[in-house]
């Protein structure tokens, strides 16, 4: 079974509701989470993306707009949701447990990119109170908390960004740098109460590319106890088409584990097939349905069961149970 830290269904469902649709996940998703032997994943809420990716009609720049944009979608992530009972939203590690006993997938809530509260870091509360347990301060542009990977990559975070990131640690709420720039990721590590998480990103070293991490920063995520999840998003993989594969991002498992140790490698697909044409993952990784793929090249490479089940979904589950604060 896989826990997937990076999920952007969120987007789907919150386009398919206000189109006037219900029940988008069991009716979209359901079968093909359950085909690739997902038992658990976090749900990305994600208000920062291109005007035209959303909705035309709004100023999607100002903070205001893009905060009722991220009320629409915590809003309609709760109502399907609750449409559909073979996910379960939690909280905790303890409650992800008990769905995982009841037969039940479950779901996490996160932040990708904070946008929405401008420079006021008490809204890192709003985010925590809407049931979001992680969060990045970015997407990959710049808002009034940190520069994001499409940002200049020396720029560190505001006193705000550093605000946030302190308060993110006195609520046990897990922060994810997978978008952050360079600069902001080195202020993070300086300032981060417990374990650092880049849920979405994959190795420099094999795809030169600002969304993927340095050797010294798979070190650093080490350090502080945190993991990094393999994403399959076909760009990040290989700057070769022919080599955007789920072997190759294997090979990507296999470099951090050299450098970080496999106890540091986890899983978050960051798959967005249902965006349309230019969001594929990688071949034999074009969906959720096809997540076995990663692991049938993994056993290839040499890891073991045990190795195979970390990565699979115990060592960010591993992070995610603590401390493993009660829902509020």
């Amino acid at each position: 079974m896989v826990f997937d830290a990076h999920s952007d269904l969120l987007y789907d469902v919150t386009r398919r509701r206000l189109l006037g649709e219900r029940r988008v996940l069991e009716h979209h998703h359901l079968d093909r989470l359950r085909r690739g032997g997902v038992e658990g994943l976090v749900l990305a809420v994600w208000a920062s993306g291109p005007r035209e990716t959303f909705w035309k009609d709004t100023a999607w720049k100002d903070p205001a707009s893009n905060l009722g944009r991220t009320h629409q979608i915590f809003a309609c992530a709760r109502a399907d949701l609750a449409e559909c009972p073979q996910i379960r939203p939690v909280h905790t590690a303890a409650e992800a447990e008990a769905a995982r006993a009841a037969g039940q997938i479950y779901a996490f809530l996160a932040v990708e990119g904070m946008a929405a509260i401008g420079g006021n870091p008490a809204g890192v509360d709003w985010y925590y109170g809407q049931g979001a347990r992680l969060g990045m301060l970015t997407w990959n542009g710049t808002n009034a908390l940190a520069a994001g990977a499409g940002g200049d990559p020396q720029a560190g975070l505001t006193e705000a960004g550093r605000r946030a990131v302190r308060r993110m640690g006195e609520l046990g709420m897990v922060v994810d740098v997978s978008h952050l720039n360079d600069g902001g990721f080195w202020d993070v590590m300086d300032l981060a109460a417990g374990p650092v998480i880049a849920s979405h990103s994959n190795c420099r070293a094999l795809c030169d590319v600002r969304r993927n991490l340095s050797d010294d920063q798979l070190r650093r995520i080490r350090d502080t106890g945190g993991v990094v999840g393999l994403n399959a998003f076909h760009g990040f993989v290989h700057a070769e088409p022919r080599q955007q594969t789920a072997r190759t991002l294997a090979l990507h498992a296999v470099h951090m584990a050299e450098v970080m140790g496999v106890e540091h490698v986890g899983c978050g697909f960051d798959f967005c097939e249902f965006m349309g044409p230019g969001n594929e993952g990688a071949e034999g990784l074009e969906s959720a349905a096809h997540i076995r793929n990663l692991f049938y090249w993994l056993e290839k490479l040499g890891m073991n069961r045990q190795e195979l089940e970390m990565v699979a979904r115990g060592n960010f589950l591993r992070v995610l149970a603590g401390p493993d604060l009660p829902p509020q």
